[in-house]
């Protein structure tokens, strides 16, 4: 086995050996550790280099420590471990169908980063089938277009916050654009195109798409910017600004995706709308519309940024109501 340079410190935990990554400053767990160098820079190249998507960052390496810490507890070794040490643990996890996939998803990722380092010969994980798991409809709840009216009437924007905050939603609301991609808007995102101005999203994915903007969200945000005193202000800033805490007055730190969404849940609190509402619900709201309208499923497809178009049908709640109007009618 050939072993790949990695710089490491070992430290004793609670009586275990933990090896510190120099790098990342995170610890590696137990088993990857007991492996050696090459299963230590292939955790590294797993983590680090593979996944560049933060948030599948997370849910990938939390997946493959527990899956790790299980087979520790049974006393196994990374080379050791084999299909039915995976098969029996998903049947363990008192999951959803989706997040065991996820689970497995991760851990064939995982394995197979091994396999290319030669840490194990073969991928346990290759092999197991997981749960079969068919989504006709999205979790997400809808939000009605009364709803958003009601919304961003209830925005009060007598100052600067109330003029960013109605801003965001109606971007929400008019490009089905996701919190993440709007929270990475900076002022040259903001683009005069000659005979209409757009908004340059860069999403998830390495995505990077041009919206159109409608006339009224086109006030929404040059109002906001005039307000904020970003009409004139460098191409990187960022357009949407966190406060002060109470104060109302703007910093120079952009908006976290967190941000908005905390934000978002508190103007439907404060409007009277459902809790169960979330940002993601504007999306919703908008594909269904537009469905509704005739718009055809491609041209919804390209506005959502979605790569395959049964993504673009899970938004869809056409379908919702036909069974609500079927199941009112049953006589008993």
């Amino acid at each position: 086995m050939e072993d790949l340079p990695t710089k490491s410190i070992a430290l004793l935990v609670n009586d275990e050996t933990q090896v510190v990554s120099a790098s990342s400053g995170d610890e590696l767990p137990v088993l990857v550790a007991k492996a050696g160098p090459s299963a230590q820079f292939a955790w590294e190249e797993f983590i680090y280099g593979k996944i560049r998507n933060p948030h599948t960052r997370d849910a990938y390496g939390r997946a493959v420590r527990q899956f790790l810490k299980h087979c520790d507890g049974l006393g196994r070794q990374l080379p050791n471990v084999s299909p039915r040490d995976v098969g029996d643990y998903l049947d363990s996890l008192d999951y959803a169908p989706a997040t065991k996939k996820l689970h497995l998803a991760a851990l064939r990722h995982f394995f197979d980063t091994l396999v290319t380092r030669h840490v194990v010969v073969l991928n346990p994980a290759a092999s197991v089938r997981g749960e079969r798991l068919q989504v006709v409809e999205g979790k997400t709840p809808e939000i009605t277009i009364q709803q958003a009216r009601k919304l961003l009437r209830s925005i009060n924007v007598s100052s600067a916050v109330g003029y960013r905050d109605r801003a965001i939603i109606a971007i929400l609301i008019y490009t089905a654009a996701r919190v993440g991609a709007i929270a990475k808007l900076r002022r040259r995102d903001f683009v005069d195109a000659g005979e209409q101005y757009c908004l340059r999203f860069n999403e998830k994915g390495g995505k990077q798409r041009e919206i159109p903007v409608r006339h009224d969200l086109q006030q929404y945000i040059a109002e906001y910017m005039r307000v904020a005193g970003l009409s004139n202000a460098s191409d990187k800033t960022p357009l949407f600004r966190t406060t002060i805490r109470r104060t109302k007055q703007l910093t120079d730190k952009a908006m976290s995706a967190n941000d908005m969404s905390r934000m978002v849940k508190r103007r439907i609190r404060d409007a009277g709308l459902p809790n169960r509402l979330s940002p993601h619900s504007f999306r919703v709201a908008t594909i269904t519309d537009l469905l509704s309208q005739g718009v055809s499923l491609e041209e919804v497809q390209q506005l959502a940024g979605h790569a395959d178009p049964r993504t673009t049908r899970l938004y869809d709640r056409r379908q919702r109501k036909v069974t609500r109007n079927i199941v009112e009618r049953i006589s008993v």
